[in-house]
């Protein structure tokens, strides 16, 4: 019996992961079919079915969830010591898959990719935008970037960022018509622009006098997930909003927006980590980014 290949190890992975042959096929930039036919060669390879396939699931058999136990870290070890080579390259070479916050896809990443593309032209990036929390081990993500606060403790996090601090604004036609508030606690009386997170909650809007902070319950005609809809219904008025200050600078900054409350502290969104499994070794490619990241926020290009 010839032992499978990569490519088909690799097919079958994805597939048990995802629970799809049309994901896997996404994930590996692959057809369904060519998919399907690289796990059937495995199963033929090993005489032993390895998925159970129906028209609403796909799931491991038995034979499936004992192979799964021990193949996630042997081909974290292969693609390793295959990209082991690199240290013979004058550059890194492979892909880097990462999972990244918002905030720090917006502020972070964007404005700084075109120049880690240009130095690393053999490195694939690959960079998945997730407001929940991702497991990078389970979704086989090489790293992720999120708030400090949000990382798991056997993770190694590397600083990218400082912290954002929070702001509350309004158009100034809003401010003619309504006027402005003198006090955190007159919002209550205000159209306000408020925030739900995936899992349903609305985040509290909050403020702060001589390092005490409390929180204001306010409301208003729009509730949004996405912080661009809040920012272009400010600017026509909708209501006040409150948002880490990197969303709507430009905004202040052209007069669009105006700050309010300036004499009262805002929270601030947590400094943004870069972040990788303790328990694998680390890829040349990753290794280019954290070093790239790590300069940037040094440099105060990222903060």
């Amino acid at each position: 019996m010839f032992p499978p290949s990569f490519s088909e190890t690799s097919a079958l992975l994805a597939v048990l992961e995802r629970k799809s042959f049309t994901k896997a096929a996404k994930q590996l930039g692959l057809s369904p079919a060519r998919v399907s036919e690289l796990v059937r060669k495995l199963e033929s390879r090993v005489g032993v079915r390895l998925v159970e396939r129906t028209t609403r699931s796909v799931s491991a058999t038995a034979a499936g969830e004992r192979l799964m136990e021990r193949l996630p870290q042997l081909l974290d070890d292969y693609q390793a010591a295959v990209e082991s080579l690199n240290d013979f390259r004058a550059k890194p070479v492979g892909v880097l898959r990462l999972t990244v916050a918002p905030p720090a896809a917006d502020f972070i990443l964007a404005p700084l990719i075109a120049q880690f593309c240009s130095k690393y032209p053999d490195i694939k990036l690959e960079v998945s935008v997730d407001r929940e929390f991702v497991d990078i081990v389970a979704s086989r993500f090489d790293a992720g970037i999120r708030p400090g606060e949000r990382i798991e403790r056997d993770m190694i996090a590397i600083r990218i960022s400082d912290d954002m601090p929070f702001i509350t604004a309004a158009s100034p036609e809003y401010i003619r018509q309504r006027g402005s508030p003198a006090t955190p606690h007159d919002l209550v009386s205000y159209p306000c622009i408020r925030f739900r997170l995936p899992g349903g909650a609305l985040i509290p809007w909050r403020f702060g006098k001589q390092r005490q902070m409390f929180e204001v319950q306010v409301d208003g005609p729009l509730t949004v997930t996405e912080p661009g809809v809040a920012v272009c219904a400010a600017n026509d008025g909708a209501g006040i909003v409150q948002l880490p200050r990197a969303y709507i600078a430009s905004d202040l900054r052209s007069g669009r927006l105006v700050e309010l409350l300036t004499n009262w502290t805002h929270p601030k969104l947590d400094s943004f980590f870069v972040y990788y499994s303790s328990r694998r070794q680390m890829r040349p490619p990753l290794k280019a980014l954290v070093d790239f990241l790590g300069q940037a926020h040094r440099k105060g290009v990222a903060s």
